[in-house]
């Protein structure tokens, strides 16, 4: 079976979640080919040729593919799709914004947020907002899927597999992409870091943030957030993490201020080790932490801070 695996990038560099895909991949077959589509993306395949178990690797280049548009790529994927047992991408802002998409045009089921592959056809997934954990079968010719990255190991590099020039070109003329607001920040990308620290509502309020991101410039960490602290207009929803955030599995996750609402847990729970700080010895977020401190964080904070000088 040949599975067609989605790359995610921007463009210049080819991002992690693409070599977890593959590994993910290569437990459904042993013919993996990545599709890269994008504008002036060359760096990006030779990138994506590297990653061990790949086949073959399609570039799609042109201006069409420039952002990525769902119209665009979700047409350009369903136009390769009958070479293929399984489309695969990641659960990101991408897959989850076009895979849906291919999933109609194929008049398939998309099956969503995997996170653990029992053989081709069958597939683990978390539902009720990771409560409950399901096995879904699929008899469907063509199995789409989103893929949970932070479940699964990225793939070694050392690979060089072919480049194929794919000169279909798809464009929606219904459609146009008008700007982007980009977020710049030299601490790492959320879904990729070692080690996260997020703040909820205990944080009262958005200049309290700057104690967080204190601490992570020292750990080298991201800085995320709870809904609660989105939604009270403390920081921008990039920075949510959980089940209508990011989703992020750290090697370490520091939760401050954070009472640990079921759709919080969902996005965090699968960290290696979670440190919990909060005032309420009964908040919810202690029953999954490996490490807890009761305490007022606007006292627990600087501490830790100093004593990371």
């Amino acid at each position: 079976m040949s599975i067609l695996v989605y790359a995610e990038h921007d463009n210049a560099q080819l991002k992690t979640e693409t070599h977890k895909l593959v590994t993910a991949a290569l437990q459904l077959g042993e013919k993996v080919h990545i599709l890269v589509a994008g504008h002036q993306c060359g760096a990006v395949a030779r990138q994506a040729a590297s990653v061990e178990g790949v086949s073959e690797v399609f570039v799609a280049d042109n201006e069409a593919y420039a952002y990525q548009l769902a119209e665009n790529i979700g047409a350009l994927v369903v136009s390769l799709a009958d070479n293929y047992s399984h489309v695969v991408a990641a659960a990101t802002t991408t897959g989850k914004n076009f895979m849906p998409r291919v999933a109609a045009l194929l008049d398939v089921a998309q099956i969503s947020d995997v996170i653990a592959i029992e053989s081709a056809d069958t597939f683990i997934r978390p539902i009720y907002a990771g409560n409950a954990i399901a096995t879904v079968q699929s008899q469907d010719s063509i199995k789409v899927m989103t893929v949970r990255v932070s479940a699964f190991d990225a793939a070694a590099e050392g690979n060089d597999a072919p480049l194929v020039e794919l000169d279909t070109v798809i464009e929606n003329q219904q459609v146009t992409f008008e700007h982007a607001e980009m977020t710049k920040s030299e601490r790492p990308e959320l879904t990729a870091a070692n080690i996260v620290i997020s703040g909820g509502r205990g944080m009262q309020d958005g200049e309290n943030f700057s104690m967080l991101e204190s601490i992570a410039d020292k750990l080298g960490a991201a800085v995320g957030a709870s809904r609660a602290a989105v939604d009270a207009g403390f920081v921008p929803n990039d920075m949510q993490v959980g089940q209508t955030g990011k989703i992020v599995a750290p090697q370490l996750y520091i939760a401050v201020g954070i009472s640990g609402a079921i759709q919080h847990l969902a996005g965090m729970k699968d960290a290696k080790v979670i440190v919990a700080i909060n005032k309420d010895p009964e908040a919810p977020i202690f029953q999954v932490a490996d490490y807890g401190l009761v305490a007022d964080l606007f006292i627990a904070l600087p501490e830790l801070d100093s004593a990371l000088t």
